[in-house]
């Protein structure tokens, strides 16, 4: 009978070890979190600025103690903004390094070639970093999103903004990929609800550098409002083009145009530029408090100013904590949904709204609102709206 016991004990352990063993990235004393990051191609400083966010937060965690005592250990990968090499790098974090979730991948094609990698192994696509419908949409369960889409913010911008500036002939500059599509359908949403159509569409290959015959087309076509589904780079190249030619229409961008480098590399030109955004960019000598503080603590440690891009890397961080904390000690993919389909997450010091979501609702807010280059600086110059 004490061989039985010993053998059914043994017989116990066994059954036991695999199950505790079942939720990749997770193990007593740690939670492993990947991500995926433009860290050598066209949007690299967009790239370092999420990851040096992402850091902070994590390194203020695993300081007071982590999650029910596991610490967070975050492992980025480069993409160099290419699908091809996001899928390699998901297929390390995910097969290799074993990750829980992937937490804010930058770029709408990099994430939507590294999700079936993802989704094969049971791993979340947590609040990337794009603003793209295909984040949320069509519904998986493995989907959470926060930006509100490109779609929204073009589309709810794009009316109210041509009204106020009289605009006759809208016409558009996009990046010719699913980032730049989503831009255009928003702008075409937009015209439809003011009863008109796009003048004219041009568009140019990701990586682009030289926008002079697309800003020539524009100008032919007497254009006089742009959208502009561009990011840093492209945004200054065909706006610099545009003053250099005497052409001078309203340039409206979005959320991937909200962005200090603008303004920093563009400098003058770039004066008069709105885009569609949520979080506010941190000029420290504006700033309240509370931002200052936390500034100070992101200069201390990587001695650079931190960027709206460093407010996104440290506030998908802090969703992801506030989560896993709800789901408890047992911290499995399923703990970490069923906390997150009731997740109300509060507006923060940095003028994000609140973000919500269920079972049902995974894009945690749909609101946006718009800022202008004034004077070398970003200018918030509407609330929040619904699209």
């Amino acid at each position: 009978m004490r061989l039985a016991r010993v053998w059914a004990a043994v017989s116990l352990s066994m059954l036991v070890l695999p199950l505790a063993a079942q939720t990749q990235g997770v193990s007593k004393n740690e939670i492993v979190i990947g991500s995926i990051q433009d860290l050598s191609g066209p949007i690299a400083a967009f790239g370092k600025q999420a990851r040096l966010g992402m850091m902070l937060r994590v390194d203020e965690l695993n300081e007071q103690g982590g999650i029910h005592g596991r610490k967070l250990k975050l492992l980025v990968e480069d993409s160099g903004y290419d699908p091809k090499r996001a899928v390699l790098a998901a297929q390390k974090l995910v097969n290799q390094d074993k990750i829980f979730v992937m937490a804010g991948h930058i770029g709408t094609a990099q994430n939507n070639a590294a999700m079936p990698v993802q989704f094969e192994k049971n791993v979340i696509n947590f609040m990337p970093i794009t603003a793209a419908r295909e984040m949320y949409e069509p519904f998986h369960k493995l989907k959470y999103s926060f930006a509100v889409t490109y779609y929204d913010q073009v589309r709810t911008a794009l009316p109210k903004l041509a009204k106020e500036k009289g605009a006759k002939k809208v016409c558009t500059i996009y990046q010719d990929d699913e980032f730049g599509l989503e831009v255009v359908r928003g702008a075409e949403a937009g015209m439809k609800a003011m009863g008109g159509e796009l003048a004219e569409r041009t568009t140019y290959k990701r990586g682009a550098t030289d926008f002079s015959s697309q800003v020539a087309r524009m100008k032919s076509a007497g254009c006089d409002l742009v959208v502009l589904g561009t990011i840093i780079r492209e945004t200054i190249g065909t706006i610099a083009e545009a003053r250099k030619t005497g052409f001078s229409p309203t340039f409206l961008g979005s959320s991937a145009a909200y962005t200090d480098l603008i303004h920093k590399l563009g400098g003058k030109a770039m004066d008069g530029l709105y885009a569609t955004h949520t979080a506010q960019h941190p000029y420290l000598d504006e700033a309240s408090q509370p931002i200052r503080f936390w500034a100070t603590k992101y200069k201390t440690k990587f001695n650079e100013d931190p960027t709206v891009f460093s407010v996104y890397g440290y506030n998908i961080v802090e969703a992801f904590i506030r989560a896993a904390q709800k789901a408890g000690p047992n911290l499995t993919v399923e703990s970490f949904i069923k906390s997150m389909d009731t997740m109300v997450i509060p507006p923060d010091i940095f003028g994000s709204p609140e973000s919500t979501f269920t079972a049902t609702k995974r894009l945690g807010s749909d609101v946006s609102r718009l800022s202008q280059i004034q004077d070398g600086r970003w200018k918030v110059v509407s609330d929040y709206v619904k699209p």
